[in-house]
């Protein structure tokens, strides 16, 4: 992508194309649901310190990683306040020797050991409330944060993520799940004890009245599986693509599995039904016919790993490029 670009039709394709409008409304209407230290966005969604550095603007001076590299990324940044590493590291030595506030994730004695060693000094037992990623046994949390304390470090609580709950369409269903997991989750609390109760995301942010802070981070950009829910946001996300070649019932676009996360299913096309995706290419039926040339906008399902997938982001208003911000916390 030239620096200069000004219009859509100066940028290379497949491009990741941020609609403002919907940026603000998402970052304020998130802003008003959780204000302050209520919500501590996940970078991991848009791995863009310059968007983080919106979120800070509204109040937000808290930042959910998934990565060492996010974590080094905002301290450089001066978003350094209070950074949690929601994630279990064998190996917390840059974590350690950051100029910042920086808490992390333990779920065994191995991961209380690296934070030790490392020269990390605050930690969260990160609990299995039902996702089975990461997360001690929740009769477990109560030890593992004696043996922290013994280790010198300071525990700042809990954390769990419903993940299991976040993209089930039924909201019923999806309350209920969120309730059953935080009950887990207030259990392993009262034997850890601290401040925090760190939780959920962009599926539950308006469900979850035990945490005492939130890790949404979808809801920004936001994509197709989230617009599912019915949630007050808007999706801003989309990657810009070309049509290449055009034959009577389809037409290919060259907009691929390279520039989309896909583990959510098929991307979206305004006005089109999506064949499949392969490599550099995607397949697609319009309802009304497209030209070899043509700009179209297609929605991940994910936006996650569409965005890691990027070297920047471009904001757009109509046709024009506002701004190109780098995605500059990609990586580990």
């Amino acid at each position: 992508m030239p620096d200069g670009a000004r219009s859509l039709n100066d940028l290379q394709t497949p491009a990741l194309v941020v609609d403002v409008a919907a940026l603000d409304h998402n970052l304020l209407a998130m802003s008003a649901a959780l204000p302050g230290a209520r919500l501590r966005p996940h970078v991991k969604a848009h791995k863009c310190t310059a968007l983080a550095r919106r979120q800070a603007a509204l109040g937000h001076r808290g930042f959910t990683c998934a990565t060492i590299r996010e974590v080094e990324g905002l301290a450089a940044a001066g978003l350094s306040d209070d950074l949690l590493l929601a994630n279990e590291v064998l190996d917390a030595r840059r974590l350690g020797a950051l100029p910042a506030r920086v808490t992390v994730a333990v779920d065994s004695e191995e991961t209380i050991a690296a934070a030790a060693v490392g020269g990390v000094r605050e930690v969260l037992i990160d609990v299995n409330v039902g996702l089975p990623r990461c997360g001690c046994a929740p009769a477990d949390a109560g030890r593992l944060a004696d043996l922290a304390r013994q280790r010198g470090l300071t525990v700042r609580g809990v954390m769990g993520y419903e993940g299991h709950a976040m993209l089930v369409e039924d909201a019923g269903k999806r309350s209920q799940l969120i309730s059953d997991s935080m009950a887990l989750l207030r259990a392993a609390h009262a034997e850890v004890g601290g401040d925090v109760v760190s939780a959920g995301g962009t599926g539950s942010f308006d469900r979850n009245p035990v945490a005492t802070e939130i890790q949404a981070g979808s809801y920004a950009l936001m994509d197709t599986a989230y617009a599912k829910l019915g949630l007050p946001f808007r999706c801003a996300l989309g990657v810009l693509a070309r049509v290449v070649s055009v034959s009577p019932s389809f037409a290919v676009a060259d907009c691929g599995l390279k520039a989309l996360g896909m583990d959510h299913g098929n991307p979206a096309i305004d006005g089109a039904k999506v064949w499949f995706c392969s490599d550099e290419h995607i397949t697609f039926a319009p309802e009304i016919p497209v030209r070899v040339g043509e700009r179209i906008r297609v929605w991940p399902a994910h936006v996650d790993p569409t965005v890691a997938y990027h070297e920047r982001l471009h904001l757009v208003e109509g046709d024009r490029v506002l701004e190109s911000w780098p995605v500059d916390l990609r990586g580990w």
